[in-house]
């Protein structure tokens, strides 16, 4: 999977941009990212 460092930080850029004006939405990716992180952090 070749995805340069540039097209990830755009697609970060656009993402943080729309979750700040969708107070709803950021709640919910932050508490699919702390279930991911918790997740990883029990396997490894």
């Amino acid at each position: 999977m070749a995805v340069s460092k540039k097209t990830i930080l755009s697609t970060v850029a656009l993402g943080a941009a729309y979750l700040l004006r969708n107070k709803e939405t950021r709640d919910k990716l932050m508490s699919q990212l702390q279930n991911m992180t918790n997740r990883t952090k029990s396997k490894a």
